[in-house]
């Protein structure tokens, strides 16, 4: 463990209904939850006081609703909130040396060897403050000697406050907690360590290594690490990608309408697969075309931010028709995402209906261990020669 090191976690309070409660005050100490608000939608998000009834993001709203009949139901803006992360982010760029963006509401901060100008614990709590009043939402940090006891840390220190965990601490810090508190533990995982009589982090750091290997492969491997208050994983200094795509040129040119569209859907299944993958969403899709004289045409449109096949398809067939006006054979098509925003999977589910989210979830899963063309949607298929 790397002893001297300042790590700095910051995340926002209930981010989505924090921006909620700052336009209407009335909702303040009420159960919240954004998200649809019909029997088929998914809680994105939800207030401290809606959780107080076992009520957390991705379960389904009507869940949500038996759970607690008088909760508010409040749509929400995915533009909205993604601005707001851009100012959070704006103001700790100017401010720290080292700055990774985990999330939309997470932040990491490298303040090692900076400290002994200005002491990181009260850094941190001058971010805090100015974050609050600069931008009116409430942030809590955890502060610690890598990410993973940093992040700990704010999570045991929320809502609304703020923990130091020093390395000499790190170990009676980390426990007494329940192993369901170490990041990137699943549910899953959870039961099988529970099954076995391993519900604290003290049982869980007296485990072996080749016994956890054992279990659970390299996954045990790192819970074994952390569990140990180790966390090797670097601070990404944040760099925000603009924008990713994808362009097909033709062996023969073509004006085959059907499979043109076709591998349209192809390429936006491809990019919205990396999307997810990398926890970002788009609010910019470009369709080009270039006819089989060189005129090059290209044809945009803002969108809600999304990462979902389906509604990114739909609207890139959409620009094809618009852009597409001569009748003249086609020797290229390109798709581009751009206006990207980081962003957990969940961001996105008051958009679909939970199983369709669910179906997104088990085809990403089967394409990152097989490969991208291990599913193929029906929308896909029959495409065109390409090189």
């Amino acid at each position: 463990m790397q002893k001297d090191k300042q790590v700095i976690h910051m995340d926002l309070d209930s981010f989505f209904v924090s921006v909620e409660v700052r336009k209407n005050p009335a909702l303040a100490g009420k159960p919240v939850i954004i998200g649809g608000s019909s029997d088929r939608g998914v809680v994105a998000s939800c207030s401290y006081e809606a959780r107080k009834y076992g009520i957390h993001s991705a379960m389904p709203s009507r869940l949500a609703r038996q759970l607690c009949p008088q909760a508010i139901f409040v749509k929400g803006s995915m533009e909205e909130y993604s601005k707001e992360s851009q100012v959070v982010t704006g103001v700790l760029k100017e401010r720290v040396p080292v700055l990774e963006k985990a999330s939309i509401d997470e932040h990491y901060i490298d303040m090692t060897g900076m400290d002994r100008f200005f002491g990181a614990m009260k850094f941190a709590s001058g971010l805090k403050e100015t974050i609050l009043k600069e931008t009116g939402l409430p942030v809590s940090f955890g502060l610690s000697v890598n990410k993973m006891v940093s992040k700990v840390a704010t999570n045991e220190s929320k809502p609304n406050g703020q923990l130091q965990v020093p390395f000499p601490h790190v170990q009676t810090f980390l426990d007494p907690l329940m192993i369901s508190k170490i990041p990137g533990l699943g549910e899953s995982t959870f039961r099988k360590l529970s099954e076995m009589g391993v519900r604290y982090v003290r049982t869980l750091k007296e485990i072996p290594q080749e016994l956890m290997f054992k279990i659970l492969g390299k996954n045990g491997l790192s819970l074994s690490q952390k569990a140990n208050g180790i966390d090797l994983s670097p601070i990404v200094p944040y760099q925000e990608r603009k924008s990713i795509g994808t362009q097909q040129t033709f062996e023969s040119d073509t004006m085959d309408i059907p499979k043109l569209k076709a591998l349209l859907a192809r390429m936006v299944t491809e990019l919205t697969f990396e999307l997810r993958q990398q926890r970002k969403l788009t609010a910019c899709i470009t369709v080009t075309i270039r006819y089989s004289n060189f005129e090059t045409v290209t044809q945009q449109a803002m969108i809600p931010y999304t990462s979902l096949d389906s509604l990114l398809i739909g609207k890139a067939r959409d620009l094809f028709d618009k852009v597409y006006k001569k009748r003249m054979l086609l020797r290229l098509v390109g798709v581009k995402l751009s206006h990207l925003v980081s962003g957990h999977e969940q961001i996105d589910l008051y958009h679909t209906a939970e199983e369709r989210y669910s179906l997104y979830q088990a085809m990403d899963r089967v394409r990152a261990r097989y490969g991208m063309n291990s599913l193929v949607l029906a929308t896909a298929l029959d495409m065109p020669g390409r090189k």
